[in-house]
């Protein structure tokens, strides 16, 4: 279906697409220092779902809509935005956990961190843009299905996001979680939060180009 040269070169720009900071790489951050490398895992696991969801909208016709609809482009960026703000404001506002009670409250808050990661992936707005303005280039109708193509770049796209994440999780639970003390965590907390207000502001004035 793709010609070698073409599968390199759209590795290197997936690969440089993962390995540029954004709401994603804060995502993965965050929950890795919370709970760990296995929670970080999961909400990597979330986020490329998000990618793969992603994937098939483009092959559906939907970035089509998007990249022709500046109404559509400005919902996506603003409920992007929105949704940053709110999870920074919602980790400055949380109470910084005992040390007793980490193990606990990591363990009650993985049932539903899938389907946050999930929908933080959806509205990141830096993987929508790469759909719908870069990868159509990769595309061509006479290689086969449209869809399809569509469908098995974002799967590269994801295993290449899902390596990153995996082993940024790991770094950061192997050695980033030294410190438990519950000031620490609470400070931790605080400059997650800070981040993704920082994020969403940004996503929020950034111009379509």
């Amino acid at each position: 279906m793709f010609d070698s040269t073409t599968l390199l070169a759209y590795i290197a720009a997936a690969t440089a697409l993962v390995l540029l900071p954004g709401p994603g790489t804060a995502w993965i951050v965050a929950q890795a220092i919370a709970g760990g490398s296995r929670r970080g895992a999961q909400a990597a696991i979330g986020l490329e779902t998000a990618t793969l969801i992603h994937a098939l909208a483009a092959g559906l016709g939907l970035s089509a809509v998007l990249a022709t609809s500046a109404m559509a482009f400005e919902l996506l960026k603003y409920a992007g935005a929105a949704y940053l703000i709110w999870l920074g404001i919602k980790s400055w506002r949380e109470p910084a956990p005992a040390s007793g009670q980490v193990a606990g409250q990591v363990t009650a808050g993985a049932r539903n961190l899938y389907l946050r990661s999930v929908v933080t992936g959806v509205l990141n707005p830096k993987v929508a843009l790469f759909f719908l303005a870069f990868l159509p280039q990769f595309v061509a109708p006479e290689r086969g299905w449209v869809p399809l193509q569509f469908l098995v770049l974002g799967v590269l796209l994801s295993l290449i996001g899902l390596a990153h994440s995996l082993t940024l999780s790991y770094l950061i639970g192997r050695f980033g979680r030294g410190a438990s003390h519950p000031r620490f965590a609470r400070w931790k907390q605080r400059i997650t939060g800070s981040v993704f207000i920082a994020l969403g502001l940004r996503l929020a004035v950034q111009q379509r180009s």
